[in-house]
């Protein structure tokens, strides 16, 4: 179970494509990464529930250094309140054990319908939110940070994902944020719940047997590091760039991209018998 030219090239590319858009709209790429490396292992011949899996925690590993990037530009612009960052990150990190570990049993078919399930409600999100206006300064209750930590947590061990797309309007709506303290603080969320998630994802599948090479549980090293390499340096061509294109029809192309991947992940094409 050795990849090829080939499947290196796509990993390439989608590190390339996942940073391009990251930098330009801000948001992660986990609707591609994820179903671009399971498309590649089972393709290898990896088994489909260990593919999916090993697709989770490989992504929250490409998750975890863009954040540790994007929290440190945000620093630099004083736009993450660390205290609350803190605290939602260090509660969340048990409860990414708790969904890594539901992941850890359930089938591969289940995996990928919850996770094809979450896309689309992101994209359904992206496509009707409207900018909200926020008075005042952020809530200090610390029982509502712990709460919405738990729920970050488990979401981020359960699929796989930094958790972004739901931190960002619960954080607006129940935490009072501005959405600049909302992206910037989310991102340094992200950096904890991702970090647990990765550790989760090699504790359970430390002893698992049929895993690709290069990894260490279900996070694979190879395919970490052609993403990552890629898409670190394409981030900032992406911010770079973002003034330069329509962001309206980009973020449409965007959505109708998350909407395909996760139909296919799903499986909706192929019971319709659709070749794409």
């Amino acid at each position: 179970m050795i990849l090829s030219p080939v499947h290196m090239a796509i990993l390439l590319f989608t590190g390339l494509a996942v940073g391009f858009v990251s930098g330009m709209l801000g948001v992660g790429g986990c609707f591609l990464m994820v179903p671009v490396q399971y498309f590649v292992l089972t393709s290898i011949g990896v088994d489909p529930t260990i593919a999916i899996r090993t697709a989770f925690g490989t992504n929250l590993m490409v998750v975890f250094v863009t954040a540790m990037s994007g929290a440190f530009r945000h620093h630099k612009k004083r736009a993450v309140l660390w205290r609350h960052a803190a605290t939602l990150g260090l509660v969340s990190i048990p409860f990414t054990f708790a969904g890594a570990y539901i992941a850890s049993i359930l089938s591969g078919a289940v995996l990928k319908t919850v996770f094809g399930i979450a896309i689309l409600l992101g994209a359904l999100r992206m496509a009707t939110a409207h900018p909200i206006r926020v008075e005042g300064e952020p809530h200090g209750n610390m029982i509502t940070y712990a709460f919405l930590g738990m729920i970050f947590g488990f979401v981020t061990g359960l699929i796989g994902i930094g958790g972004g797309v739901l931190m960002v309007p619960l954080m607006v709506i129940f935490l009072n944020y501005h959405m600049r303290e909302a992206v910037a603080t989310s991102t340094a969320v992200m950096i904890f719940t991702s970090l647990g998630g990765v550790l989760a994802y090699m504790l359970y599948g430390l002893h698992v047997s049929g895993l690709p090479e290069y990894s260490i549980g279900y996070v694979n090293f190879l395919q970490w590091i052609l993403l990552a390499g890629t898409s670190v340096p394409a981030a900032q061509v992406g911010a770079h760039t973002t003034h330069k294109i329509h962001p309206k029809a980009l973020k449409w192309i965007f959505i109708t991209v998350m909407v395909y991947m996760a139909l296919k992940i799903i499986g909706i094409f192929s019971w319709l018998g659709l070749p794409i």
